[in-house]
């Protein structure tokens, strides 16, 4: 399992690190962590690291917001996981790109796992002025 500890500023190791594993692949990623630990911060910056210019926000309380490069973001935390499947949002995931979901929790990745969906887990940890970032599956 990976760990990087680092402010905003240096942000770039992780996503450079995050990138090599992603590798253009077909994958979602559940972020991990409390009320502004920064899942929406890492998907701003690795989104930016693709000069991508898509204004990134968190997608709270439309669920979804979708940038260049196929990459789709969800935001689930005012959603159960049974309305987010009731509004058909698992079938979003078919899609080819690389899927950020904030708030993702275990139960979310077990049913994705069980539909051979690929899954990367980052967790997300307030340290201060700065957060640790570990890589699971």
């Amino acid at each position: 399992m990976n760990k990087f500890i680092c402010n905003e500023n240096q942000l770039g190791n992780f996503i450079d690190s995050l990138k090599k594993i992603i590798l253009n692949k077909n994958i979602v990623v559940l972020l991990r962590g409390d009320l502004a630990s920064g899942k929406t911060t890492l998907v701003k910056n690795y989104v930016k690291s693709l000069g991508i210019l898509d204004k990134v926000t968190s997608p709270t309380f439309s669920l979804q917001s979708i940038y260049d490069n196929n990459i789709y973001h969800y935001d689930i935390y005012n959603k159960t996981l049974d309305e987010f499947i009731a509004l058909g949002m698992l079938e979003e995931f078919e899609k080819d790109g690389i899927h950020f979901v904030e708030w993702g929790d275990k139960k979310l990745e077990n049913i994705l796992k069980e539909y051979g969906f690929n899954i990367l887990v980052i967790y997300i940890k307030k340290i201060e002025d700065k957060r640790e970032y570990r890589i699971g599956s």
